[in-house]
């Protein structure tokens, strides 16, 4: 124990879900296309980790600022890298998606496609500031980050970066188990979003962004061969509820700007077309299994580490 004693719980967590990654991608390699360039990123990333973490430990006060640096910051850029790969090899690993079920879960909970229902409301205005919300979403993590390494509270921001990178992964657990593209290709027409879902400035730019970071590149003829698999659960739901939790818990100044723009972000998850209600649903129990199992996990390991 006292030769990884140096680690924080959210890189045990990050080591532990990338390995187990890579051998899931390992054990469809026959499916997955680029496996072996995965495998051996992911190789690289757990190596940062481990030599990063263990400089800092060694180093203690003469730790050079760049190595610093990544050390507390390197889960923003993971979390990113981390998804893509998640929610790309996931129909590669099924040959098939699972919006039918979702989509049959909605009409059973509310006789109805809650994304049909909703357009009703549509207004130019509502949403260019639902799209601006959406867009926001990592965002969120980044000013929060901020907000708790800049009190130099190093037990609120370790345990805060843990709860939100847990339940990155927790999210990617449910992409790789159920893989769908979510109503915006299923029960409407993707090309005809611009027409039916007008904004007013930013909102065809964000569009862009949104569809380029999920995988669909501009102009495509045949967007849903491109789009990752992520609409089960929705992690904009799950991790922005567990990103309100850790500000209000901790009494941050940006608690109730992130509780309006996160509430605004759950609502478009829908009215934008990006999720199924039974998403949402699932995203909210995810989050609560995040606080839950969370918690529990870091308290387990800083006991352990204060025991070396």
């Amino acid at each position: 124990m006292k030769r990884i004693s140096f680690f924080k719980s959210s890189d045990i967590v990050t080591i532990a879900f990338v390995a187990a990654l890579s051998i899931v991608e390992a054990l469809f390699s026959f499916r997955i296309q680029h496996w072996f360039f995965f495998v051996s990123l992911n190789t690289l990333l757990i190596a940062a980790i481990i030599i990063s973490s263990w400089y800092v430990h060694t180093k203690q006060s003469n730790v050079n600022a760049i190595i610093t640096f990544f050390r507390d910051w390197y889960l923003v850029p993971y979390i990113l890298l981390i998804y893509t790969q998640s929610s790309s090899i996931n129909h590669s690993i099924h040959q098939r998606d699972y919006d039918d079920f979702l989509i049959a879960a909605d009409r059973f909970i509310f006789h109805t496609d809650p994304t049909q229902w909703i357009y009703q409301f549509s207004h130019p205005l509502v949403t260019e500031i639902l799209q601006i919300a959406y867009s926001s979403y990592y965002l969120f993590f980044i000013a929060l980050f901020f907000e708790l390494y800049r009190r130099n509270n190093r037990d609120d921001f370790n345990t805060g970066t843990m709860l939100v990178v847990y339940g990155f992964y927790l999210s990617y657990v449910g992409y790789l188990l159920l893989p769908a593209v979510g109503p915006r290709f299923t029960l409407h027409n993707f090309f005809s979003t611009e027409t039916e879902l007008p904004g007013i400035f930013l909102t065809d730019y964000l569009r862009i962004i949104v569809n380029s970071g999920g995988g669909v590149p501009t102009g495509v003829p045949n967007p849903i061969d491109f789009v990752h698999r992520d609409a089960f659960p929705s992690g904009h739901t799950q991790l922005t509820l567990v990103a309100m939790y850790i500000a209000f818990t901790t009494e941050t100044k940006i608690r109730w700007w992130l509780f309006v723009a996160g509430s605004l972000l759950i609502i478009s998850t829908i009215y934008m077309r990006y999720h199924y209600v039974t998403d949402v649903i699932v995203g909210v129990v995810f989050f609560v299994f995040t606080v839950w199992s969370g918690e529990k996990i870091n308290t387990w390991w800083n006991e352990r580490i204060k025991k070396v």
